[in-house]
């Protein structure tokens, strides 16, 4: 049994990466138009109209980031998970889900930054392409500018995480247990979304102060997170933290569906297709 343990681990972790990745750009791709919007909203300034062309702007860089990181996140997160679970009681399994969660988007955040960064700029219509973003940011900013707002992004990212797989999985293992069996991929789908909507709408004063340090660039209205909290504040009113929480709930809503759904289904294939493996390797033995 101990010669199987890191076998399993790897496996997981092979099977999480596939998983992740796959969901990852399901998800990007149907729902980028609104998360352009919420962006454009979240940055424009004081009553300030916004742009609805070019929606999908910076869709396939974004992929580019998006298919690793996802991969990343979910890679990590199932066999800290599992781990975790071993580890601690019964009772205290929202405490593992809430942890790997953290873990895994902490290191996610390295490839989700600069992803984000560039996606955001060019929303706000001031690149056309990714490849002149990272160039025109390196140049102007220097590598710091690609991790523009890093800090606001793991202070909204870590406990988006941390949520929302928590209550995903605590909702998942309610469910099992008053169904008295495994649950369905749109059963799998609605806990999702219920899961990422509560969820999108409790960080969304989160992600406001988030978009608008990553969207500066060289103009340093906001000095940190603090400094951008004070400022929206003063010119704004409390209300500017809310900005785009429609489109984020709704946004989150539906990707939490689709990912979870795709997630919870790409692995049972994985899984399908690794006891039909084993099956037939001990056919042959025999």
């Amino acid at each position: 049994m101990g010669e199987e343990k890191p076998f399993d681990f790897l496996r997981t972790l092979f099977e999480g990466v596939i998983a992740g990745g796959t969901a990852g750009v399901v998800v990007e791709t149907v729902l980028y138009p609104i998360d352009t919007i919420k962006t454009r909203l979240q940055a424009a300034r004081g009553g300030s109209k916004i742009e609805w062309k070019g929606l999908y702007s910076g869709l396939a860089g974004n992929i580019a980031g998006v298919l690793p990181a996802s991969a990343v996140f979910v890679g990590i997160y199932e066999p800290t998970k599992q781990k975790l679970l071993e580890i601690f009681p019964e009772k205290f399994s929202a405490v593992a889900h809430l942890t790997a969660g953290a873990i895994g988007g902490a290191a996610a955040s390295l490839i989700r930054v600069p992803t984000e960064v560039v996606k955001q700029r060019m929303q706000t219509g001031q690149f056309s392409s990714a490849p002149d973003a990272v160039r025109l940011i390196l140049a102007k900013e220097g590598f710091k500018g690609l991790y523009a707002g890093y800090s606001s992004f793991l202070l909204r990212d870590l406990p988006f995480d941390a949520i929302q797989f928590c209550l995903y999985e605590q909702l998942r293992i309610g469910y099992k247990i008053a169904a008295k069996r495994e649950l369905n991929d749109p059963e799998n789908a609605v806990i999702g979304a219920v899961a990422g909507a509560i969820t999108g709408a409790i960080t969304t004063p989160l992600d406001v102060m988030k978009t608008r340090l990553m969207v500066q660039g060289q103009a340093n209205q906001y000095n940190g997170l603090l400094s951008c909290a004070q400022t929206i504040l003063r010119e704004e009113g409390p209300a500017a933290f809310l900005k785009g929480v429609g489109p984020r709930v709704l946004w989150i809503g539906i990707g939490g569906s689709i990912f979870f759904g795709v997630l919870e289904r790409t692995k049972l294939l994985l899984s399908q297709r690794r006891s039909k493996r084993s099956i037939s390797e001990s056919s042959k033995e025999e």
